[in-house]
């Protein structure tokens, strides 16, 4: 890894120098892999919403649940149930749809 200085000498390490230096470890890449389809569905999610201009508050009247929850769900906090994520996928104006593959 390439540490870094600012120009008052605070030492840093780039985001992307340091995953790419932590994807080489098979236990941090497995750990990582198994994230996948939480974040994607939480990326999903906040892109639908910012794309359609709704806050969070909006999603959670709509939703019928508190803008707290819908903070919660999109920093990746907590374990969302199934009837969440299709309240709050109706909410943005979309589907969930659930895929198990091999």
């Amino acid at each position: 890894m390439k540490w870094r200085k600012t120009k008052t000498g605070v030492k840093y390490i780039r985001f992307e120098d340091w995953h790419r230096d932590q994807m080489r470890d098979p236990e941090f890449r497995k750990a990582y892999d198994a994230l996948q389809p939480k974040y994607a569905l939480i990326h999903a999610i906040l892109d639908a919403r910012i794309k359609r201009g709704i806050t969070q508050a909006e999603i959670a009247r709509r939703a019928g649940t508190t803008q707290s929850a819908i903070a919660r769900f999109e920093s990746g906090m907590g374990n969302p149930t199934l009837d969440f994520m299709q309240r709050v996928s109706a909410a943005v104006g979309a589907r969930l749809e659930v895929k198990i593959s091999r």
